[in-house]
């Protein structure tokens, strides 16, 4: 199992970084990426991949929330760091207008430049979309042929949605989000018809606890050791092995962000 979508650097795991590690590769999961959503947090992300080099990789980039910050200087860092070797790729980046902490328009711009640094470095794109696909698509279309590939990071999109992803060759992340029985239920309903060769898993730790854990942490803190259980009940959602799944899951991400 290899964990796409960690955010190791977030402060809910400050106290206890190497034991969240620690507890990941006990539960057979053989490789986390650990997410990077600004300067800062994707400096933190490469240092993490350098400290447990070969188990942790990282990402670079500006997530929608934090578009407002980007300037020149912003993309000069963000384009240095997305060319070190510890990085795999470029995000976690993309559109979020659910919530428009930064305008459309700043994400837009932030977006866009990200793509072109993407294409520029031949790098894959960590991508996240939240209620604005049409607007999303519009922009990263053009881009495709000119990088490796891309992965709509967290997917809660529509059977609409996930099929326009699909025809475009892009990768689909899953979460924990398909175990909540009230928001999940759709996204479950549509798993059967990702094909086997572009689904990637992820927690989006610490966020997103699977909620039908049968033992759920106090902290209600979610983590990469729990990459098994989502696994498995996609696994049976879907009607397939979980141990082939695992494999093959871990396979695909591997092809996709060309780790060793």
């Amino acid at each position: 199992m290899l964990d796409i979508g960690v955010n190791l650097t977030s402060g809910q795991f400050a106290k206890d970084v190497d034991q969240v590690i620690e507890r990941a590769r006990k539960a057979s999961v053989n490789a986390l990426m650990v997410t990077g959503t600004d300067v800062q947090e994707s400096q933190r992300s490469i240092a993490l991949a350098r400290e447990y080099s070969g188990y942790c990789w990282a990402t670079a980039g500006v997530h929608p929330h934090n578009a407002s910050s980007w300037n020149s200087q912003t993309a000069t860092q963000i384009s240095a760091l997305a060319a070190m070797p510890e990085v795999v790729a470029v995000g976690e980046c993309g559109l979020d207008f659910d919530r428009n902490f930064s305008t459309p328009a700043e994400q837009e711009r932030a977006f866009s430049a990200q793509l072109a640094l993407a294409a520029d470095l031949n790098k894959p794109l960590f991508l996240h979309c939240r209620s604005a696909h049409d607007r999303f698509i519009a922009l990263l279309r053009p881009w495709l042929a000119k990088v490796p590939g891309a992965v709509v990071h967290c997917f809660t999109g529509s059977r609409e949605e996930l099929h326009e992803c699909l025809d475009l060759g892009l990768y689909i992340g899953i979460t924990g989000w398909v175990c909540d029985e009230r928001r999940g239920l759709e996204l479950r309903a549509m798993l059967p018809e990702i094909p086997t060769e572009r689904l990637l898993l992820e927690t989006d730790a610490p966020y997103l606890l699977p909620r039908d854990l049968e033992t759920k942490p106090k902290s209600r803190r979610n983590e990469p050791c729990y990459l098994p259980h989502i696994v498995s009940q996609v696994a049976g959602w879907r009607q397939q092995d979980v141990e082939w799944l695992k494999q093959v899951t871990e396979n695909n991400a591997r092809q996709l962000f060309r780790l060793a």
